[in-house]
């Protein structure tokens, strides 16, 4: 059985606290064992990253684009052996854990060409005002687990980028993926630049309440996000929280069915649905409502369910226990109230966590199913018959991370899409997310901003100088 190792001030270190087993998804077994720190530990990372920070704050853009150029290459380099690691601690099918590596990279090569510039303000005979970017310090990333190697990216490299230096902490479930992320930062930058620290219950809380770390960047539940909240208060750590989401996405009438059906399906079922931003919940006309119903039902059964090292396989489990159970309450609950599943609708009598494509019918607002975030292989079909109701409908959650609006008047779907309630909206799309575009939440689906300049900005402080100049 592998074992593996944290890593603290440029060495691969043991946990004081022993091991943690991680679980293959796809055979309910232990696959590997993870070091499980202790809070002194913790503490030996917060300040090598102090340390480490008092000369990398100052390193040249040159220099900083230089080095996270080379982790780019490594991670393209290791791309294969990466892949295959998050398919055993994640359960995705292969190819779409080599999209998440190889993605991971490209998002690496264009946080090295960002720039931090010096924004001139004002410029008289008298005076120049500037406004200076400068790094925070100790940043600190949790990470969830649906995503374990792509969001640590997103996390990391624009902390890096911008002078910071970074403590990770990946969810307890995926730990190895972003233990060798880690690794191979390291290799390019000093000592103490990364960290990164594992452990079960209890680390995340230590993290948050820490008096060494200036800011967290937080990817997980509303409920954990809040508790985060409450922690950093003690010394008014900057926070970015990328939380809960229950995308709606809305069919117009007239929509091309056999068009849109399978975008559709890929928006709500990608990664098994475990996507914050993945489509959860369909308002469709009732003039289109059988119809996409089927293709999508047709598009769900042609989906090969198993482990996704085999080859073939498009759909892999459930990531863990806790998940399938909740998963399997929701779509309990609403068959109880006269849901109709088109395909799936029971977990899969062999080992691991497999859900096979779910699609609920005669499902509405009100339902578990419908209002809550199943983060799992489950669409509700809701039908609607008025534009402004469905508006109403899709805006009535307490959450608002993304939104979709699909149909042949692109126009009236634009319109109607910049009046979602939330921090994305996407026409004829869902869940398209790129290193360019500034994406975040809005409501209970938390705050602050990723990719771009403007993701790149949440990792600093400003500083105006004011400089009065000498007078003739």
């Amino acid at each position: 059985m592998d074992s593996y190792k944290m890593l603290i001030d440029g060495r691969q270190v043991d946990g004081e606290n022993g091991v943690f087993d991680v679980l293959n998804p796809a055979t309910a077994a232990v696959f590997a064992q993870c070091p499980s720190g202790s809070l002194a530990q913790l503490d030996q990372a917060v300040k090598a990253a102090q340390a480490a920070f008092k000369t990398w704050r100052y390193s040249s853009h040159a220099q900083r684009q230089e080095r996270l150029l080379a982790i780019a290459a490594d991670i393209e380099h290791e791309a294969e052996p990466l892949a295959r690691l998050i398919v055993q601690e994640q359960g995705k099918p292969l190819e779409l854990a080599f999209s998440e590596v190889m993605g991971a990279a490209a998002w690496t090569r264009y946080a090295a060409g960002q720039e931090l510039s010096v924004e001139l303000v004002e410029e008289t005979p008298t005076q120049r005002v500037e406004l200076h970017r400068k790094p925070l310090g100790v940043v600190a990333s949790i990470t969830p687990w649906n995503w374990p190697f792509m969001i640590a990216v997103w996390h990391i490299m624009p902390a890096l980028r911008a002078g910071n230096c970074v403590i990770s902490k990946p969810s307890s479930l995926t730990p190895l993926s972003t233990l060798g992320l880690a690794a191979i930062i390291a290799r390019h930058v000093p000592h103490g630049v990364i960290n990164c620290v594992t452990g079960e219950q209890g680390f995340g809380s230590a993290i948050t309440a820490h008096p060494g770390i200036q800011k967290i960047v937080f990817t997980g539940s509303t409920a954990t996000g809040q508790s985060v909240m409450r922690g950093a208060a003690s010394n008014l750590k900057r926070l970015t929280l990328e939380l809960g989401g229950n995308d709606a996405g809305i069919v117009l009438p007239g929509t091309p069915v056999d068009e849109v059906a399978e975008a559709i399906f890929q928006a709500a079922f990608l990664n098994m649905g475990q996507t914050c931003a993945a489509l959860k919940r369909l308002y469709i006309h009732e003039s289109q409502y059988q119809a996409l119903a089927d293709a999508l039902t047709q598009i769900a059964k042609r989906q090969v369910v198993g482990n996704g090292l085999e080859a073939g396989v498009t759909f892999g489990p459930v990531q863990n226990l806790e998940q399938l159970q909740w998963v399997e309450a929701l779509v309990a609950d609403a068959r109880a109230l006269g849901g109709r599943v088109l395909c799936g609708g029971e977990r899969l009598p062999t080992p691991g966590f497999f859900f096979p494509p779910t699609l609920v019918a005669d499902v509405t607002d009100g339902h578990r199913l419908v209002d809550e975030e199943q983060f799992g292989p489950v669409l509700p079909l809701i039908a609607y018959r008025d534009i402004e109701d469905v508006l109403r409908r899709a805006n009535g959650g307490d959450m608002g991370l993304g939104g979709s609006v699909w149909g042949p008047d692109v126009e009236q779907a634009q319109a109607l899409a910049s009046r979602l309630e939330s921090g994305v909206a996407w026409v004829n799309c869902h869940a398209q997310i790129q290193p360019n575009t500034p994406f975040g939440g809005s409501k209970m689906s938390g705050f602050g901003v990723e990719f771009g300049l403007e993701g790149l900005l949440e990792f600093t402080g400003q500083q105006l100088l004011f400089v009065r100049k000498a007078q003739q």
